[in-house]
């Protein structure tokens, strides 16, 4: 019988010492990792879950690389993610159209989407990864939510009706903080950055479906439970009762989303046939 690992992440604040001074407080990521290690462990996964300090690069990259040792061809990996979002300049490289990097605020700094990737291609050939990030990826829909929401829409989405509070309701990394961080340590993205480039292509892109919690352009709505996107997950899991495929999990999830939080389905390498039609949460 196929074997099942789940890491489960979930980030309430980060060190104020690595971000000079900010916490990026939000509220439901801790329930959000805590909720989806119990739909893990009734779908029969052996569940690992790592809150707020915790949360360092350190301690999820060791979690990941025990995991790519234990799972053979035909196991399957579920990650989740519930934190901050941010960007940063993708330096000396074209595969990003905006020529950005996309980043996850671990606790003690930024890890780049690559850096996920490249722990992803560590697991054997074979291995089904399925990933969910209810994160932000981009600032730039700030200004227009701002312009555009009316009062009780800003309040529904984002709990509060002043059009300057929604950067910090939402899953973002501020915009001035994530260019500070950056300034401040750009001589160790940029060779992080290198190093990643010079190894793609050596190993195999894993077979892995991703549902992000909205499109590059957008931002995610933090909550007082859960994430907006991790409590419509919810409800159309409903404990295990959705009958469907990954896409179909996805396309129900985005119909109960306001259009300005579109959840996002992509894949990287190429998954087989049989695991995209496969229900979610399946070993």
């Amino acid at each position: 019988m196929p074997t099942g690992l789940s890491l489960h992440i979930g980030l309430n604040k980060v060190d104020p010492a690595a971000y000079d001074g900010w916490d990026g407080k939000l509220l439901a990521c801790e329930n959000d990792a805590r909720d989806m290690a119990a739909v893990a462990r009734a779908g029969g996964f052996d569940d690992t879950v790592i809150l707020t300090d915790d949360g360092t690069v350190e301690n999820i990259t060791g979690e990941l690389r025990k995991a790519a040792g234990r799972l053979k061809n035909g196991d399957i990996l579920l990650f989740t993610y519930s934190g901050h979002g941010g960007q940063m300049d993708n330096v000396g490289s074209d595969d990003e159209p905006d020529r950005l990097d996309e980043t996850l605020v671990f606790f003690d700094r930024q890890f780049i989407d690559d850096e996920l990737y490249r722990e992803f291609r560590r697991f054997e050939e074979g291995v089904r990864i399925f990933a969910l990030l209810d994160c932000c990826h981009s600032g730039s829909a700030i200004e227009s939510l701002q312009g555009l929401l009316t009062p009780e829409a800003l309040e529904s989405q984002f709990q509060t009706r002043d059009p300057g509070q929604v950067e910090a309701a939402s899953r973002l990394m501020p915009l001035l903080k994530q260019q500070e961080i950056f300034a401040r340590d750009r001589a160790f993205y940029e060779g992080l950055q290198r190093e990643l480039k010079n190894e793609d292509g050596h190993s195999t892109a894993p077979g892995a479906v991703l549902i992000g919690a909205c499109q590059d352009n957008q931002v995610a709505s933090d909550g007082d439970v859960n994430g907006l996107f991790t409590a419509n997950l919810l409800k159309v899991w409903g404990k295990g009762a959705f009958q469907g495929d990954y896409r179909t999990f996805h396309r129900d999830i985005q119909k109960r989303m306001p259009a300005i939080q579109s959840p996002n389905f992509y894949t990287t390498g190429s998954p087989a046939d049989g695991f995209l039609r496969q229900k979610p949460f399946t070993i």
